[in-house]
C-alpha cells in the first residue's frame, strides 16, 4: 500500500523531511506522495513516519495502490539498489 495526502493537508512541511524514500514532494497546492517510492516506511521504520508527524491526520492508505507487506519489502529493496552510495 502506498499512502496519499488528502486535501485536508495544511502544508505544514513536517512530512517531507521525515520520508526516508523521498516519496513526498510539494505539489501544485499541497504535498503529494509518489506511490512508486512509498513503502509506508517498510525497511526503515515500524510505522509510516509521515503519518506519525502529521498534525491533521490527512495521510490515509491510497486505495489505488494496495500492496501487501511482501510487495512493500520488494519495493524497498528495489529503491535501495537504485540509490548510489554516499561519498565519504
Amino acid at each position: 500500500m502506498a499512502l496519499i495526502i488528502t486535501d485536508e493537508c495544511i502544508n505544514c512541511d513536517v512530512c517531507e523531511p521525515e520520508c526516508p524514500n523521498e516519496a513526498i514532494f510539494l505539489g501544485p497546492e499541497i504535498y503529494q506522495i509518489d506511490p512508486h517510492k512509498c513503502t509506508e516506511c517498510v525497511g526503515h521504520f515500524d510505522e509510516p513516519q509521515c503519518v506519525q508527524v502529521c498534525p491533521v491526520a490527512c495521510i490515509p492508505v491510497n486505495p489505488e495502490f494496495l500492496e501487501d507487506k511482501e510487495t512493500l519489502w520488494q519495493k524497498y529493496r528495489s529503491l535501495q539498489l537504485a540509490v548510489p552510495p554516499k561519498a565519504e
